[in-house]
């Protein structure tokens, strides 16, 4: 039979997925695998094209970066797909233990002498559009899978842009500015907004929010009510660290507010109060 431009089946999604998080878990271990052999093997059985199984493939990449989870290298997101394919992977991610291999022992990652070097902000996708609008809903019941992991690496983050902070002003020869350099959330707990209290080189305040991520560049990540509130009412002080890349080669950028200029923000949570009678 040939399947070439109809519907993914129900044994097909689960053939590419598993065929993916095989590669995913090479990737962790360090291994080399041959993506090109890999697409002719799953091309006589599925008999689907190349770019059908690279485009599937990129697909899956793309529910990884939702779920802020590691890709396959080379293997960019392309945003559109089946919520079965969404399902599906969620098993398999649960039945292979691939999120304990995934997150793991963090380590301590390198930082140069100078600070973190940023890269430029990725831009909004218009392209790239979730058009069920129950599909955060339906992210946010797998979210508890990882919520201890995600503290640990958060927590990792953060600690990696104190250090980062400390060793870039004594690079600059601002011994006192970085003695300084403050790990709030550490310290007071997470109601200030913000995790590092850091400067400038000339001595300027800067509150910097991490967020970290094991994913891509592009993969999102979620921001409290407060934290959006303190980064609009500080605007000139505020700035949000995205750490992304973090157990492969941990790379970041900055955005300033406001936020709403760079991200599209979708609302998740929701504050329940009782009326007076």
């Amino acid at each position: 039979m040939n399947n070439r431009g109809t519907t993914w089946q129900e044994n097909e999604i689960e053939i590419i997925v598993s065929d993916y998080l095989e590669m995913l878990r090479l990737d962790l271990e360090g291994k080399k695998f041959n993506k090109t052999e890999r697409y002719r093997i799953l091309q006589g059985t599925l008999n689907r094209s190349i770019k059908a199984i690279e485009g599937k493939h990129r697909n899956i990449s793309a529910i990884m970066e939702i779920l802020d989870l590691q890709i396959v290298e080379g293997l960019s997101p392309w945003g559109h797909y089946q919520k079965r394919l969404f399902e599906v992977l969620v098993n398999q991610l649960e039945d292979r233990n691939l999120l304990e291999a995934m997150y793991g022992q963090t380590g301590e990652a390198r930082i140069p002498n100078t600070g973190i070097l940023y890269n430029p902000p990725p831009t909004i996708d218009r392209k790239f559009e979730i058009i069920d609008p129950n599909f955060w809903n339906f992210v946010e019941k797998y979210d508890p899978l990882r919520d201890a992991r995600n503290r640990e690496l958060g927590e990792a983050g953060e600690k990696y842009v104190y250090d980062a902070e400390k060793r870039r002003l004594l690079h600059e020869g601002k011994d006192k500015l970085s003695e300084r350099v403050r790990w709030v959330s550490k310290e007071d707990g997470d109601g200030t907004g913000y995790d590092i209290l850091s400067f400038t080189s000339d001595g300027d305040k800067r509150w910097l929010e991490v967020k970290t991520t094991i994913s891509s560049k592009r993969a999102g990540f979620w921001i409290t009510q407060n934290e959006l509130s303190v980064s609009d009412e500080n605007p000139d002080i505020y700035r949000l660290v995205r750490l992304f890349d973090f157990k492969r080669k941990p790379s970041a950028f900055k955005l300033k507010p406001p936020l709403r200029d760079h991200v599209k923000l979708h609302p998740s949570l929701y504050h329940a109060s009782f009326k007076f009678t």
